[in-house]
């Protein structure tokens, strides 16, 4: 069976430029990065650490123990299908909390241009920053 001519260089040309792209643009093709990170901003805690686990479909980023001040952070790349999402719980005293630290949907554009998704627990609620000056409160513990 002859493939024509013209076929084949199409295929060829598409084949060309996505290597091209690959080359020139590989965030597109292999995730963005992104730096994520949990601050205990509580005041007067010294004795009681706010605890955070947190998971993705990647696996277990373990848990830890945050002292006043303390922060939690890590570098994710998001995947080729837009899914990429990492769900944290909190604990302190009896309050306890899952939230999303990072979803795509909701934080690619939210978190540029600096790529930079920030939390701060505090005792009211949790305040999210892309900048880590500019804080907004997105939601509280209940």
């Amino acid at each position: 069976m002859k493939v024509p001519k013209m076929i084949l260089l199409v295929l060829f040309l598409a084949l060309c430029t996505i290597i091209l792209l690959i080359m020139l643009q590989p965030e597109y093709f292999y995730g963005i990065e992104y730096d994520v990170r949990v601050i205990n901003g509580f005041t007067n805690n010294s004795s009681l650490p706010l605890v955070i686990w947190c998971v993705s479909d990647y696996g277990d980023l373990g848990g830890r123990a945050l002292q006043e001040g303390d922060d939690f952070s890590w570098r994710l790349k998001t995947n080729l299908w837009g899914t990429t999402r990492y769900m944290c719980t909190m604990k302190w005293d009896e309050k306890r909390k899952k939230f999303d630290a990072f979803m795509v949907p909701r934080d690619t554009h939210r978190c540029s241009p600096l790529r930079m998704c920030s939390w701060l627990v505090r005792e009211d609620g949790f305040y999210f920053s892309n900048d880590g000056i500019n804080w907004k409160k997105d939601f509280s513990w209940s």
